[in-house]
C-alpha cells in the first residue's frame, strides 16, 4: 500500500472536516435515528462530501458509509475492495462540543483492512496507516511522524481508554475484570484507536454491540500498521464481509502484548 493512497484519503477527510467545523461553530439541530442515535446536519453533509469524493477517485468501489442508504452499497460483501466511512465518529461528543470526534475512512482489500485514516477536525491532527507500509501521526503543519504502539506487556500496568458516552453495564464489568492500572474515558472510537497506535495508551475495549464496521476498519488498519492487534472481544478478527454491520462481539484494540491477557480476563482464554 503506497503513501499516495493514504494522502488521497487524508485529503478527503480534511475536506469533510471543514464542513463539520462550519456546523460546529454555530447552532444546529439534533435528530434521532431509528436506533435512537443522534445525527446532525454535519454528519449528513460530511457523509455526502466523502462519498462523492471517494466515488470520483475510486469508481466502482462500494462505499459503506454510516449515513448512506444501505441500498447504495448493496452487494459490497462480494466486491474485492470496499471503503468504510464514518463521516463524524463521536456525534455525541460533537453535540457536547468537547472536541472528541473524528472523520474515519478505511479500506478493505479481500478480508483485511489495508489502509486507514483518522482525522480530528478540532485539533487538525491526523493518524494514517497501512499494515505493509507503516503508521504516522500527521501534524497540523503537515509533518508525517512515524508512530508505534507501546511496549507495555503487563496488564497490571496497562493504560486503557474506553468510551465516554457509551458506558454500559457490560463495559463496566469488563473494565473491572481487566484490572488495568488506569482507565481514561475518551470520545470517538477513532481517537481511541489513535491513542493505541501512537503508544499513549495500551488498549481500548468496547463490549459492543454499539460500534459498527465503519468504526473498526480505519482503526484496524492504523493499529495493525503501528504493530498492534485488533479483534473482537472473543479474539476473532473482524469479519467485514459478515452478515451484520454491527460489531456484536465488541472491539479489542491493543498494543498486541496485552491482548491475550485481556482475552483471558474477559473469559475467553
Amino acid at each position: 500500500m503506497d503513501r499516495p493512497l493514504l494522502e488521497t484519503l487524508l485529503a478527503v477527510a480534511r475536506s469533510a472536516a471543514e464542513v463539520i467545523l462550519e456546523v460546529y461553530d454555530r447552532a444546529f439541530d439534533v435528530e434521532l435515528k431509528r436506533a435512537r442515535e443522534p445525527v446532525t446536519v454535519a454528519d449528513r453533509r460530511a457523509n455526502a462530501l466523502i462519498c462523492a469524493a471517494l466515488a470520483s477517485r475510486f469508481p466502482g468501489v462500494p462505499i459503506v458509509a454510516e449515513e448512506s442508504d444501505p441500498e447504495t452499497f448493496r452487494g459490497f460483501r462480494s466486491a474485492p475492495r470496499v471503503l468504510f466511512v464514518d463521516p463524524l465518529d463521536g456525534t455525541r461528543e460533537f453535540i457536547a462540543r468537547n472536541g472528541e470526534f473524528a472523520v474515519m475512512i478505511g479500506v478493505l482489500d479481500g478480508a483485511g483492512a489495508v489502509a486507514g485514516v483518522v482525522h480530528a477536525p478540532v485539533t487538525g491532527m491526523s493518524w494514517v496507516g497501512a499494515p505493509d507500509t507503516g503508521a504516522w501521526r500527521v501534524e497540523g503543519d503537515g509533518r508525517w511522524v512515524p508512530v508505534r504502539v507501546s511496549r507495555e506487556s503487563d496488564l497490571g500496568r496497562a493504560r486503557l481508554v474506553a468510551s465516554r458516552s457509551h458506558r454500559s453495564a457490560s463495559l463496566q464489568r469488563a473494565l473491572a475484570a481487566l484490572g488495568a492500572a488506569s482507565v481514561r474515558t475518551l470520545g470517538s472510537a477513532g481517537l481511541k484507536g489513535a491513542e493505541i497506535a501512537q503508544g499513549t495508551a495500551d488498549a481500548y475495549v468496547d463490549t459492543g454491540p454499539g460500534t459498527k464496521r465503519w468504526d473498526a476498519c480505519a482503526i484496524d488498519a492504523l493499529v495493525t500498521a503501528a504493530g498492534g492487534r485488533v479483534t473482537d472481544t472473543r479474539g476473532t478478527p473482524i469479519d467485514y464481509r459478515g452478515p451484520d454491520l454491527a460489531n456484536r462481539r465488541g472491539l479489542l484494540v491493543t498494543n498486541g502484548l496485552v491482548h491475550d491477557a485481556m482475552l483471558t480476563r474477559l473469559g475467553v482464554r
